[in-house]
């Protein structure tokens, strides 16, 4: 293990006991307590940056952001996997509007492109931190007297379940790296062109009708992906025949010496 990677790690394991928002040292003191250069710091330090452990502001120092979310490849809504993890979620309706579908989001949701669509774009915050910007389509139809306050804080799917008698049964979801544009990274609070993960999600209920696509995007410094491998069970081989002439325990019959 070289010198940098030893450094690398004592930092890592400084984190350990470090709150999220918590600050460093300053970076003269810091690398005299490791017995380092402050080039050899800022080194280790940028490492931490891009593997988004921790955050540098300018003229204010390097803060500790705690463990990344993992997003389970599971049928689960943002309010269940934050509350899951003792944090308080939140949501903030950027933008609420009534539009035509278009001919994308119509083939998504199987209406026609001149179908009114419902198009919300939400702030996803978990202890009110943003951690996802979510651009949700539904038709109208399925959702009359639908407002962006009852978005509010709130779980769309228990509301979708309460108000409108509709339960998620079946999602088809893909995930790919993007890069946040200008806007995007304003919203969340991040220098432009981070990285970021990109779910688009198309969900069906019980008869198979989509009722919602939804395109979001979640900060690459908070977030990782967890997925749980398990090998299929695998028949048992049947044991193998003795040859013709050849007894079970493989000695050829008649001769047993």
């Amino acid at each position: 293990m070289t010198k940098f990677h030893s450094i690398r790690d004592q930092l890592l394991d400084r984190l350990e006991s470090m709150g999220a928002g918590e600050q460093f040292p300053p970076e003269r003191q810091l690398a005299e307590a490791l017995g380092i250069s402050r080039m050899t710091l800022r080194r280790a330090i940028d490492e931490l940056v891009a593997k988004g452990a921790v955050r540098r502001r300018h003229g204010a120092g390097v803060f500790a952001l705690g463990p990344k979310l993992d997003q389970p490849l599971a049928a689960s809504s943002f309010t269940e996997d934050i509350l899951a993890r003792g944090m308080r979620p939140g949501s903030r309706v950027v933008a609420f509007d009534v539009t035509r579908a278009g001919a994308h989001i119509g083939r998504r949701l199987h209406v026609d492109e001149n179908a009114e669509v419902i198009a919300i774009l939400r702030l996803r915050l978990a202890d009110e931190e943003p951690l996802a910007l979510e651009e949700l389509h539904i038709p109208s139809a399925l959702v009359p007297g639908l407002c962006a306050e009852d978005l509010e804080n709130s779980s769309f799917y228990e509301l979708l379940r309460s108000r409108f008698d509709i339960v998620l049964n079946h999602s088809v979801q893909t995930i790919e790296p993007t890069l946040l544009d200008t806007d995007e990274a304003k919203v969340l609070g991040v220098p432009e062109q981070s990285p970021a993960l990109l779910f688009e999600r198309t969900s069906s209920g019980a008869h198979g009708v989509p009722f919602e696509f939804v395109r979001s995007v979640y900060r690459g410094d908070r977030y990782k992906i967890r997925t749980e491998l398990t090998l299929p069970d695998r028949p048992c081989a049947p044991p193998s025949q003795p040859k013709a002439g050849q007894s079970e325990a493989g000695q050829p019959e008649g001769d047993h010496a």
